[in-house]
């Protein structure tokens, strides 16, 4: 069958955004701000200074196939071509649950971070959280239904705060370390007794592997970016060294500054955490930090805003899902009817798992599904660069991108995923049980799979070119068409 092209009616504003944007894009979606304060502070209380890279693995393979095929159905389309058109079906349903689910763990996160300061500054009630939170959703979806160049500009300038903030503090705790300034932080030497050696950076791993979660968010802004096939790949591969860059330098920093020693203690609230060192040190610098973490919030929905609609319009567009998701706003050209559900979705789970239990409760409970479904899409997504590149023949094959990364980025996210599901294995004992609530993530996560699967059989045996479509390359110009794996 012949490839059909997007119809214009259909199509996302082409080239509305740089490598910038995208770039910010990517950016934002790993939230670094929140990741600093929050997701490495966790790694800590097992690693101590050490910090490692194993997220770049992944990040090569995802870059790799982004240069070849730019499309907004990203992820999907990669595990189509690479390995099956099955398999591309059940990675855009678990990615748009991702998608979807990133706004209200950040915008939780959001409620109880703003709720929580005002209280101890203002005196303001402490269970107050729903308005920010539904501020920072209104927010989000205004920004998206303006279109991609007023909500890729908004991530842009968001990003560049938080950076800004958690930089300047790092470089004034370097300079108040002094003569503590020292690189076996970055050894096995400060690992606590009960987590000695390379088994606690390996269990540290877990978490800062989790901190660069969302280096792809690039890729589902494809299609409405300049020179996509260059822009894309070089946005992924950007946001990953640059925020490896800053992870690295900030960790050092409090590391170094609050005694390596003690950093096993490190946490993400209190005296002993980046906003009480701030507090300690600089007396009114910890406002800038509080507000680092609350605009790296904001701009990390925006980002998933972006990466669900996306991937839903693409998925609408060539019917495999309802075909209202593909329909845009006529002078935005963005996908309006997506943004608005997505939202509705923010506050329903939101809302409901907050009041249901209590935000913090919340948070670890979207978190926990989140990362289940991520990281078993980051495994599929270093297979299918296996397998793409295997197939598209010997002068295209590179032994070290296409084979021994993407195996590394497999080996390094097995460990992450176990953590995240609470599945214990020899050997890994930093994995413990999950506990009620946090534990119904799992089986709700398995759910959803489940629903996707049965889906899929229904739309295999109706309409089998639909779930054939996902792994066909939707761009203005027709590219070559190449023979997908059934």
């Amino acid at each position: 069958m012949a490839h059909q092209t997007v119809p214009a009616t259909l199509a996302l504003r082409k080239d509305a955004i740089g490598l910038r944007e995208v770039l910010f894009q990517s950016i934002t979606d790993m939230a670094p701000g929140a990741a600093i304060a929050a997701s490495i502070p966790f790694g800590a209380a097992y690693a101590g200074g050490s910090l490692p890279l194993a997220g770049l693995f992944s990040a090569v393979s995802v870059a790799e196939l982004a240069g070849r095929m730019p499309a907004a159905g990203s992820l999907a389309t990669y595990a189509a071509r690479g390995l099956h058109r099955a398999v591309g079906f059940l990675v855009a349903w678990a990615y748009v649950l991702v998608g979807v689910l990133i706004s209200p763990l950040v915008l939780l996160q959001l409620g109880f971070t703003t709720a929580g300061t005002l209280h101890d500054e203002l005196g303001w009630p402490a269970g107050l959280w729903w308005p920010w939170t539904l501020l920072g959703a209104l927010i989000v979806m205004t920004a998206g239904i303006y279109g991609i160049r007023t909500s890729a500009g908004l991530g842009t300038v968001l990003g560049i705060f938080e950076i800004a903030v958690f930089v300047i503090l790092a470089v004034l705790l370097i300079i108040h370390a002094g003569s503590a300034n020292t690189l076996s932080v970055f050894g096995t030497g400060h690992t606590p007794p009960e987590h000695a050696g390379i088994a606690g950076v390996i269990a540290g791993s877990v978490y800062t592997i989790l901190a660069f979660g969302g280096f792809e968010g690039a890729a589902p802004l494809a299609e409405e970016a300049r020179d996509p096939r260059r822009t894309v790949r070089r946005a992924v591969l950007l946001a990953t060294l640059l925020i490896g860059i800053l992870y690295i330098f900030t960790t050092y920093a409090v590391d170094v500054a609050f005694g390596p020693d003690r950093f096993a203690s490190f946490g993400t609230s209190g005296a002993d955490s980046w906003e009480g060192v701030a507090r300690s040190l600089y007396g009114a610098f910890w406002v800038l930090v509080f507000l680092a973490i609350v605009n790296s919030t904001v701009a990390n929905a925006n980002a998933g805003v972006n990466v669900s609609t996306r991937t839903a319009y693409a998925m609408g567009r060539i019917g495999a899902f309802p075909y209202a998701l593909a329909r845009l706003s006529t002078r935005r050209r963005s996908p309006v009817v997506a943004i608005l559900l997505v939202t509705a979705a923010t506050v329903a789970i939101s809302f409901g798992l907050g009041f249901g239990y209590d935000p913090v409760t919340a948070f670890g409970i979207v978190a926990t599904g989140l990362v289940i479904l991520i990281v078993a899409a980051y495994i599929v997504t270093n297979l299918a660069c296996i397998g793409y590149f295997l197939r598209a023949g010997r002068a295209e094959f590179n032994p070290l991108l296409h084979l021994v990364i993407p195996i590394l980025g497999i080996l390094a996210f097995i460990p992450a995923w176990l953590t995240a599901a609470g599945l214990r294995v020899p050997g890994l004992s930093f994995v413990t049980a999950l506990t009620p609530p946090t534990s119904y993530a799992g089986p709700a996560a398995g759910i959803w799979m489940a629903l996707g699967v049965m889906y899929l059989l229904v739309l295999s045996a109706r309409n089998p070119q639909r779930v054939a479509d996902v792994a066909r390359v939707h761009l203005d110009e027709a590219p070559q068409r190449e023979e997908v794996p059934r």
